[in-house]
């Protein structure tokens, strides 16, 4: 079971990151947060302080187009909010 998904890049995530040393990582659903923690530390060698979860449901959508009702739908997914301790970071873009 891989836990770790993907990491969150956004601009408010990043902000996060710079200010309060805060990662996003979308995890798989049925993780929890000592799991969390073990993944991360395993995976980019730092130390973990707080691991914060986040649950979001499916999102149905209906539009009323020329070609009828369509559907859409978003599934659902898990969020997590890694809190590094101090001196330790994750840089992304080393890859790139």
């Amino acid at each position: 079971m891989s836990i770790l998904i993907e990491p969150i890049i956004t601009e408010k995530v990043t902000d996060q990151s710079e200010l309060f040393n805060r990662y996003g990582f979308v995890v798989n659903m049925k993780a929890n947060k000592i799991e969390i923690k073990q993944a991360v530390e395993q995976a980019y060698g730092v130390s973990v302080n707080k691991v914060r979860t986040m649950n979001y449901p499916v999102k149905r959508q209906t539009k009323h187009t020329k070609r009828g009702v369509v559907t859409g739908m978003k599934g659902a997914y898990k969020k997590a909010i890694v809190e590094l301790a101090d001196g330790d970071n994750i840089d992304f873009y080393s890859n790139i």
